[in-house]
């Protein structure tokens, strides 16, 4: 079926854990006509959770992406494209990536326990990316759903501006609209009061609009003007809808797939994608027209290592048509490749598509080059565009891995090297100083499922450990530091000297190179070799073997021989010079502080703050509902070992708990001490 970028609406399905999102995918498919019948989780014969890993678990673990192509009776055709994302924070990365590539966010919300804390972090997600958001509150004909608190939560927590626009009747059995219409009844009261509020809402938003309904009522409103506003107040965030469901049973889904075809954005109307083009001065902003006759421009936002068809890279297509048998380039390189076959996914399946059309998701693969974020063009002119990058939380759990078997170890580096290239939350480390490669990932969950992936898919089994904390230096107040390097050996010697100060950055602050040299006491061939030798110390850590951070460094003398000096000699001189002032200069061990979210029964508040109190932590609040509490809090990474095992064992497994890097702050000084005592620098001969 051919389509046009007017008859596209792209949808990421997100949600808390349990709340139905896979459930509703495969309704969705099925009401499209996709499915002939719709899978269940409890089956594993869903289209999205087709990894063996998420059939077993019985959750999402990965997104999934699979597209609908329907012809309402007597109207035009549309094509929806669906990402079904995990709900578990641990599989965010993924999850992020998704929302780069649609219009509109779908958030469910379970119809039993109401509003968590996870939907609130997606709200904000979808607000950075500029989407319109949309909830769908799942499980209506549950025995324990209660629509009325659900709606009065959504609103208390965002505003006036949630509003239904259908109802659930007759015990969650089906659904009234109560935005075309103003007559029925409901679960949640009379229509029309619903009514009035929505069309209220959405008509202040065009001043035009406003007071054509005010001159003549919802009469005086032609269907266009009503679309157009309620298109533009769903972009302005000036509106969020939310729609009743039962996934399970199919109340309600036909008309979120009509809501979704008539009244979600399609590309030319949502806000702009955040593309940026660098020039002589930064990046600036790029605008595009989601039209068939420009050049191609088009965004990589999920890599797939599929054994059968190869890497797969996953593409939104924002201007220009992609076509089979054409040439791209990937970013700035020099050398084409040959779309040689296009694909369109269905899950597991990959079926070949001739071309793909502004505002569409497709598939190329047996792409070596290709990488998450990668922009494929055909022409040079846009060499220098990229997609505003997206931010993922920071991977702070952490595990040193080695292949348990010798000979393995390429085997090992390739696998991880290709899991880390489908999930950008997942980050591979190799720390050249302790000769160990770390993984790092959201949570244990998160590096268990990698491990087991290393296993199945690629054959890989490793022994782990824990691997060092992320500890950094930094200095705390102003000093100067200097040293002469002289050698001689028969022959030309090695001669540099180096006078330099450092001053401490802001906390996040980074580095910053100065060179205030004047006269040429140090010649400016040997300035790199300056910066060199103090990026060594940079790296190598001076009272503690960790990397120092946060500190600014002016060279501002020196003296060069006009024979002897040499690049090497001014590295040694500039290293010792650091290292010199950074022993006045009061040093610090700086330690990783995360926000910590705990999950919890509300019996077990105090054990879990009287764990967290043993742990160095700072309680910043307490909130729960439904019997259970959440305890936010701050904690040093350090103080985190066990805590999992911990939890498990005083909430009798039911507790649960995510957290996300915050700040760098001082060790205490016996922390410092034994750091300090434990490190043994290994200084070479000059």
């Amino acid at each position: 079926m051919s389509y046009a970028t007017r008859d596209i609406r792209n949808v990421a399905l997100a949600g808390h854990p349990g709340a139905g999102k896979t459930t509703l995918f495969e309704a969705l498919l099925h009401a499209g006509g996709a499915l002939t019948t719709a899978g269940t989780v409890e089956r594993g014969t869903t289209v999205s959770d087709f990894d063996p890993m998420e059939k077993t678990r019985g959750h999402s673990i990965d997104i999934a992406i699979a597209s609908i192509d329907h012809a309402p009776v007597s109207d035009r055709s549309y094509h929806l494209n669906l990402i079904d994302t995990p709900g578990y924070p641990e599989f965010r990365g993924p999850a992020l990536s998704a929302l780069a590539a649609v219009e509109t966010a779908l958030i469910v919300v379970d119809a039993d326990t109401g509003v968590e804390h996870g939907t609130v972090r997606l709200m904000e997600r979808a607000r950075e990316r500029g989407l319109c958001r949309v909830f769908v509150v799942n499980k209506i004909d549950h025995e324990q759903a209660d629509c009325a608190r659900v709606i009065a939560q959504l609103r208390e927590m965002f505003g006036q501006e949630v509003l239904p626009l259908n109802l659930p009747a007759d015990g969650g059995r089906r659904v009234v609209d109560c935005f075309g219409s103003a007559s029925g009844d409901s679960d949640l009261g009379p229509v029309a009061e619903w009514h009035q509020r929505i069309l209220d809402q959405v008509v202040e938003v065009d001043e035009s609009v406003m007071e054509h309904f005010l001159d003549g009522g919802e009469q005086g409103l032609s269907p266009q003007e009503l679309h157009d506003a309620f298109e533009r107040a769903l972009r302005e965030g000036h509106l969020f809808p939310v729609c009743f469901v039962s996934a399970r049973s199919g109340v309600g889904v036909p008309e979120l797939l009509q809501i979704a075809e008539r009244l979600f954005p399609d590309p030319t109307e949502a806000n702009p994608p955040p593309l940026l083009k660098r020039n002589g001065h930064g990046d600036e902003p790029l605008a595009v027209q989601p039209t068939n006759g420009g050049h191609v421009i088009a965004d990589v936002f999920k890599i797939v290592n599929d054994p059968f068809v190869g890497k797969l890279g996953v593409f939104r297509v924002y201007q220009g048509t992609v076509k089979r048998d054409t040439q791209l380039f990937v970013d700035d390189g020099r050398k084409p490749f040959k779309v040689g076959h296009l694909f369109r996914l269905r899950g597991k399946e990959h079926v070949e598509i001739d071309e793909a059309v502004p505002g569409d998701i497709a598939a190329v693969a047996k792409i070596d080059e290709l990488h998450f974020d990668a922009v494929l063009h055909d022409s040079h002119d846009e060499d220098a565009v990229r997609l505003a990058p997206t931010s993922f939380p920071k991977a702070m759990f952490g595990l040193a891995v080695q292949a348990a078997s010798r000979g393995q170890e390429q085997k090992l580096s390739t696998a991880l090297q290709k899991l880390a290239e489908e999930d950008p939350a997942f980050v591979v480390e190799h720390n050249a100083e302790l000769n160990e490669v770390v993984i790092r990932g959201l949570s244990e969950l998160h590096l268990r499922v990698m491990l087991e992936r290393l296993k199945e898919r690629f054959g890989v089994e490793v022994t782990t450990r824990p691997p060092g904390i992320a500890y950094r230096e930094t200095i705390s107040t102003k000093a100067e530091g200097h040293h002469r390097h002289k050698k001689q050996t028969g022959g030309a010697g090695q001669f540099g000297e180096v006078f330099l100060r450092i001053e401490p950055l802001p906390r996040g602050s980074g580095f910053e190179f100065v060179d205030e040299v004047k006269g040429g006491t140090i010649p400016g061939q040997f300035m790199p070799a300056v910066e060199k030798g103090v990026r060594q110390v940079l790296q190598t850590g001076a009272i503690s073997g960790h990397p120092i951070q946060d500190v600014r460094v002016i060279v501002y003398e020196g003296k060069h021989h006009p024979v002897d000096s040499k690049e090497v000699a001014f590295v040694t001189a500039a290293r010792k010079a650091f290292l010199d002032a950074i022993s006045k200069a009061k040093p610090q061990v700086l330690e990783p502080i995360v926000d910590l979210e705990v999950g919890a029964p509300e019996a077990q508040l105090g054990d879990v703050t009287g764990s967290l109190a043993g742990r160095r932590a700072r309680i910043t609040g307490t909130d729960g509902a439904r019997g259970e509490v959440v305890v936010h809090a701050q904690v040093p990474m350090s103080e985190l070992d066990g805590f999992a095992a911990e939890l498990k064992s005083l909430t009798a497994g039911k507790g649960r708990y995510s957290l996300d890097f915050s700040h760098y702050e001082p060790v205490p000084p016996q922390v410092q001490q034994k750091l300090a005592e434990a490190y043994k620098p290994k200084h070479e001969e000059d």
